[in-house]
């Protein structure tokens, strides 16, 4: 498996019209803002997408949208993990492989308590029952399940899992996935969008940026600059753009993502209840930290 996942990939949002369902007009607006803003690939589906509101059919139909609009422009991740059993997890994956997407993105099971071992096997499985590049997926501070180094580094040797997804912040938890995989067709993708930076200076090859919905051409920066040797460049990208994730606090996730692409002119819909909408003063705040980064006047 060669597939090597990189740059800059916006977790995006799922637009939603007021009754809950999938804005397709507004999605493909979304992938063409993203892509001309100089990402390196797209994800749906994911923690930001809300994948946890969603039917089986309904992550058909945006994996099959955004399929059909990127048009080979950029390469297509989809978020199929989540769920809490194997079997189902196994499912999802398959239906992204019918669709056509490029890679997957498996989240950690929530709510049960597993061992490292079940953990393995649960990945395990996953990947033999798929032909696509599978990334894994660590977000302790959401599931409350981490993967641990060792089950990392055991995991990278199965084919065609070919990397990991890591938003616990933990910087040396990030560190011993890059160590212990050295030299193996692996590779660490940042899931904090304040450590982008930090992440590419250790080994890491790119991020998963929820912040990438709304500042792509910023995001993409930090990575394109590193890239080109421009060192002082990405980090200044980076300082640029730490108070938008930290503005991410202003609100039940993702209402902030969505409520800055509103501010920005471009239509995001509600979030599914009960994550309700950031009250006048919070997009007041919001509305400030755009006009400070130079993304709204």
């Amino acid at each position: 498996m060669n597939f090597v996942p990189k740059g800059i990939l916006p977790a995006l949002i799922t637009p939603l019209t007021k009754d809950e369902k999938v804005n397709e007009k507004a999605l493909r607006k979304l992938l063409n803002f993203v892509i001309e803003g100089g990402v390196h690939g797209v994800f749906v589906i994911g923690t930001t997408g809300e994948f946890y509101g969603l039917t089986h059919d309904e992550k058909r139909f945006i994996m099959e949208v955004t399929v059909d609009e990127v048009k080979g422009r950029v390469p297509v991740y989809a978020g199929t993990g989540g769920a809490v059993t194997t079997k189902e997890n196994v499912r999802i994956t398959q239906i992204a492989e019918e669709v056509g997407v490029d890679a997957v993105s498996i989240l950690t099971p929530m709510f049960i308590s597993l061992t490292q071992a079940e953990i393995y096997q649960h990945y395990k499985t996953i990947a033999e029952n798929t032909k696509l590049p599978v990334l894994l997926y660590n977000n302790l501070p959401k599931t409350g399940i981490t993967i641990t180094a060792p089950t990392v580094a055991k995991l990278a040797d199965i084919p065609n899992i070919v990397g990991v997804k890591d938003s616990t912040g933990d910087m040396t938890l990030t560190g011993e996935y890059i160590r212990m995989t050295k030299g193996k067709n692996f590779h660490v993708l940042m899931g904090r969008d304040t450590m982008i930076h930090a992440g590419l200076c250790y080994g890491a090859t790119g991020s998963i940026a929820a912040c990438a919905n709304v500042a792509p051409r910023l995001c993409a920066d930090i990575y394109d600059k590193y890239v080109a040797g421009d060192l002082e460049g990405s980090l200044e990208a980076q300082y640029t753009l730490a108070p938008l994730r930290i503005a991410f606090n202003l609100g039940s996730f993702p209402t902030v993502i969505k409520e800055g692409l509103e501010l920005l002119g471009i239509e995001a819909g509600p979030c599914m209840a009960p994550t309700g909408p950031m009250t006048a003063e919070e997009k007041e705040q919001l509305k400030k930290v755009l006009i400070q980064m130079g993304l709204l006047k």
